[in-house]
């Protein structure tokens, strides 16, 4: 055990997140090992902690599984998800089976916060509301219109009811707290307009003008399908440094065989495709994904779901540039994003979309809202209060504090969101394909001729090429195994052989059918001939695989 005690019931900022990581890795110098990927705009590290048994072999001569967690400011409960990975693997190294074994077989990369400036204006208070890293400080990257900020200084960026017959909103008939929607054809009551709270720049007295800003989405800053019109794209694919890091981490570290990637909120798994249907993805890739989504929904409760087919509200405007999609399209790496945390299916809502910007009906507001007064008070809802605007005149400060409600869980809630989205983690490392030397044996020829063979099977459950994309994009590398010789001389057989790619055992779903998926080799066998003194002479048979792990044995002839 690390002998850290870590609280996983609050939310922790740089400095304190960076103490626990320095002591992690303190605790466990022989399994873990922290550095800096990159430098933010602010100057802060982004600390990747790197966690596997090197007496087992080398780390890039073991299968990789990824995580990485805030790359968007505001969503601090994927941060405490991705230090409670680090925690759990190391807290349970020699005392927990599975964690010790691929501990041991596997290496995992861990950046627990991709986006520490951010998470420091979105962390304390009064927790600006937003996704940007320090580029810019809250309201700088803002020319004109409304700036969110806090006008009332009691600590939180809400919103502002203005009165206005022309408005959108009204006051609930059972809770006046609760804004729901004016509807069709309705007149004669009382409406207001809302906004986020804030002062106005260059106002011209009629329209109140939001700017979408350019405080970064650095999940549009990868270089797939990249679009400078996309709102936080960057100036180009990598232009920020955290992006880069990332980028720059994932191509050195080819062995990577899964990954997982954190945001906030929703409580759903998130699969390919971004930009197209299921029915125009690969099966073989569409059923691996979906197989393993079920999994993490039976580990964390959460649904896995097409970003495509069921997270995308308006099919003509695709996501761009997300890290997710360029490490599955462009590098064929399994990958899935999870949305922690689910307010409305918590509060009792039945889950009826997947994206949604907020619940509309009165039914759902009472709903959720009574569920935040019970569990957060004002920390989640701050009553509206009166305030003279100096360009508004009097309006109503209060509502929703988004961070703290439909974006993060309360402290009680979140150890056990850590827990359970761990477990899948964990599970989906485990599918890593991983090819063994079933059997290494010599014959003797006489003559002083031996034959050398190697018997090669992968043991795990995905592929060694991970995905049909990966074959399709030319970034598969095969499997290959080599004799070296010591006082022997190699006769016949090339010294490396190419044994192609090996299945998992995915494939195997079934009982075998002709109608149904054809079988492909998970094993393979490699022979040499040899000449050479007994006794004085031996080989080494090395097995390499990028995805799916390398080894070697010695042989004496």
């Amino acid at each position: 055990m690390t002998g850290i005690d870590i609280p996983f019931d609050t939310y922790h900022d740089y400095d304190t997140m960076t103490g626990y990581l320095r002591q992690l890795a303190e605790a466990h110098p022989e399994i873990a090992t922290l550095t800096s990927i990159a430098r933010s705009h602010r100057g802060r590290d982004v600390w990747f902690m790197q966690i596997t048994n090197p007496r087992t072999g080398k780390a890039e001569d073991k299968p990789g599984f990824y995580i990485d967690a805030q790359i968007h400011a505001e969503e601090h409960a994927t941060s405490a998800t991705a230090l409670y990975a680090i925690w759990y693997l190391l807290s349970n190294y020699g005392q927990d089976e599975e964690v010790t074994r691929l501990v041991d077989s596997q290496v995992f990369y861990i950046i627990p916060r991709i986006n520490p400036d951010g998470a420091e204006f979105a962390l304390k208070a009064p927790y600006h509301p937003w996704c940007g890293n320090g580029r810019f400080l809250p309201g700088e990257d803002r020319i004109s219109g409304l700036v969110p900020q806090d006008i009332d200084d009691d600590g939180y960026i809400v919103n502002m009811r203005v009165p206005d017959p022309r408005g959108e909103w009204k006051k609930d008939d059972v809770d006046p707290r609760i804004m729901v929607q004016r509807e069709p054809g309705e007149e004669g009551g009382e409406y207001y307009r809302i906004y986020p709270e804030g002062l106005i720049r260059d106002y011209d007295g009629l329209h109140v003008e939001i700017e979408q800003g350019e405080d970064g989405n650095m999940n549009r800053n990868f270089p797939i399908n990249w679009s400078p019109r996309e709102y936080g794209a960057g100036e180009y694919p990598f232009s920020e440094p955290e992006a880069m890091g990332i980028g720059r981490l994932i191509l050195d570290h080819p062995n990577i065989a899964g990954m997982c990637a954190y945001h906030t909120h929703g409580g759903i798994i998130l699969r390919p495709s971004m930009m197209k249907l299921d029915a125009d993805m690969s099966p073989r890739d569409l059923a691996l994904y979906k197989d393993l989504g079920a999994v993490g929904e039976r580990l964390t409760g959460y649904p896995t779901v097409s970003v495509y087919e069921e997270f995308t509200p308006d099919k003509s405007k695709v996501r761009h540039g997300s890290l997710k999609d360029w490490v599955y399209e462009e590098r064929g790496i399994i990958c899935f994003s999870t949305e922690l945390w689910d307010l409305e299916r918590t509060a009792g809502v039945p889950k009826e979309g997947y994206y949604n910007l907020g619940p509309r009906d009165a039914e759902t507001q009472r709903t959720v809202f009574n569920w935040v007064i019970e569990n957060l008070g004002d920390h989640g809802f701050r009553d509206w209060t009166g305030f003279d605007h100096p360009q508004l005149g009097p309006v109503e400060i209060g509502g929703m504090v988004y961070i703290w409600s439909y974006r993060n869980p309360p402290g009680h809630l979140l150890e056990e969101i850590c827990h359970n989205n761990t477990l899948f983690n964990l599970r989906h490392a485990a599918s890593a394909p991983q090819v063994r030397l079933d059997d290494v044996f010599c014959e003797a020829l006489g003559e002083d001729l031996f034959r050398i063979s190697a018997v090669v099977s992968n043991h795990g459950y995905l592929p060694t090429n991970l995905s049909d994309v990966a074959l399709e994009k030319g970034v598969a590398k095969t499997v290959k195994v080599a004799l070296r010789t010591e006082g022997a001389e190699l006769v016949m057989n090339a010294a490396e052989q190419d044994l192609g790619h090996l299945a998992g055992r995915n494939e195997r779903k079934y009982l075998w059918s002709p109608w149904g998926q054809q079988w492909s080799a998970v094993t393979r066998k490699a022979e040499w001939l040899v000449r050479g003194r007994a006794g004085s002479a031996s080989c080494v048979v090395e097995l390499s695989s990028e995805k799916a792990g390398s080894t070697r044995q010695r042989i004496d002839l």
